[in-house]
């Protein structure tokens, strides 16, 4: 499993998503989506569960794949 933004970015690019179309969709601050997109869920601004759930809906994605993303470390590919 990729990290939160690994998952994001791989998403979001076959979704032809900008970080600005997704917050649109969830009503997150671009910046925030910016910030999971390049640093994942340990970076300095950590989702909450609330934003991963609206996150996961946007993208389609099964919310179970995206809280497992926030437990990955950067880098693993699995």
């Amino acid at each position: 499993m990729a990290d939160l933004g690994e998952l994001l970015q791989v998403t979001m690019r076959r979704r032809h998503l900008t970080a600005q179309a997704l917050a649109e969709r969830t009503g997150i601050r671009t910046p925030r989506i910016r910030a999971f997109v390049q640093d994942g869920a340990q970076g300095p601004v950590p989702p909450t569960e609330e934003e991963l759930a609206e996150i996961a809906a946007a993208l389609r994605l099964p919310l179970a794949d995206v809280l497992d993303a926030t437990r990955t470390p950067a880098g693993t590919m699995a």
